[in-house]
């Protein structure tokens, strides 16, 4: 019950940085115009932010792919989960570390300067991981 209680209060303190996290995706989707979707979650797949087509399985499924991704880095002595990069026939999926509590997964064209794409991915990702590490530090009844 003290669990159920204690992740019900932090989604609602994640919420609060909604916004913040909202303009930091629209100004990297500005700063890469082949990105054709971008989302910020929480590790459990909570959708923080997003502008993308079926926000809500994205995030899922990234929590899943972290989960898998968390292991492996850890099984193979690689340390930390910072990215992971999925190229299909279509484009990619890129998803990177957004702090200790959130992730960053961006959706973008087959022709990305993939370079690029990590440099402001990796930019955007630890403001983001800033805005919600910071929310989850403050009290809830500030």
């Amino acid at each position: 019950m003290r669990r159920a209680l204690r992740l019900r209060a932090e989604r609602r303190q994640l919420m609060t940085v909604e916004a913040d996290v909202l303009g930091e995706l629209k100004r990297l989707r500005v700063r890469v115009p082949q990105l054709t979707g971008v989302l910020a979650a929480s590790a459990d797949g909570l959708v923080l932010a997003a502008d993308t087509a079926e926000a809500e399985s994205v995030a899922a499924l990234t929590a899943a792919a972290l989960g898998v991704a968390l292991r492996l880095t850890e099984t193979t002595g690689q340390g930390g989960f910072r990215e992971l990069l999925v190229r299909g026939d279509l484009g990619y999926v890129a998803t990177y570390a957004a702090g200790a509590s959130a992730v960053l997964t961006l959706l973008a064209e087959p022709r990305i300067n993939v370079g690029r794409l990590h440099l402001e991915a990796r930019r955007s990702s630890a403001r983001i991981g800033e805005l919600v590490d910071s929310a989850l530090e403050r009290p809830e009844n500030t």
